[in-house]
C-alpha cells in the first residue's frame, strides 16, 4: 500500500527557509513521479515541483523557481522541498504526491496523497 508521509511544517517569517520531508513507501521509489503541491485557504491546489525519480530534471513552477528545490534521499525513500526566500504568499498546506504513470504539476496527474503538513510566513 502506497503511503507518502509529510513533515517539517511550521511557521517562519519572511525571507526565512524551511525544508519539509516527504517519506514513501509502498512502491518501487525510482519508477514513480513525485511531487509537491500547495494549497491556501480559499484557493485551488496548485502544483509547486515534480520530479521522475528514475531519471529526470526537476520541473518548478514560475511562482517558486529559484527559491525552491526538491532534492532526493533515494536510499531513505524520501522527497525533501527546500524553500528559501519565503513569502508570506507561500503561506499553504504543502502536500506530497505520487504516481507510477502520471507525471506533471496537474492534480489529475497524481493517484496517491500525503495528508499535507502547514507552512505559515509571516511578514
Amino acid at each position: 500500500q502506497v503511503q507518502l508521509v509529510e513533515s517539517g511544517g511550521g511557521s517562519v517569517q519572511a525571507g526565512g527557509s524551511l525544508r519539509l520531508s516527504c517519506a514513501a513507501s509502498g512502491f518501487t521509489y525510482r519508477s514513480y513521479c513525485m511531487a509537491w503541491f500547495r494549497q491556501a485557504p480559499g484557493k485551488e491546489r496548485e502544483g509547486v515541483a515534480v520530479i521522475y525519480l528514475g531519471a529526470g530534471s526537476p520541473y518548478y513552477a514560475d511562482s517558486v523557481k529559484g527559491r525552491f528545490t526538491i532534492p532526493q534521499d533515494n536510499a531513505k525513500n524520501t522527497l525533501y522541498l527546500e524553500m528559501n526566500s519565503l513569502k508570506p504568499e507561500d503561506t499553504a498546506m504543502y502536500y506530497c504526491a505520487a504516481d507510477r504513470f502520471g507525471c506533471g504539476l496537474g492534480i489529475r496527474s497524481f493517484h496517491y496523497w500525503g495528508q499535507g503538513t502547514q507552512v505559515t510566513v509571516s511578514s
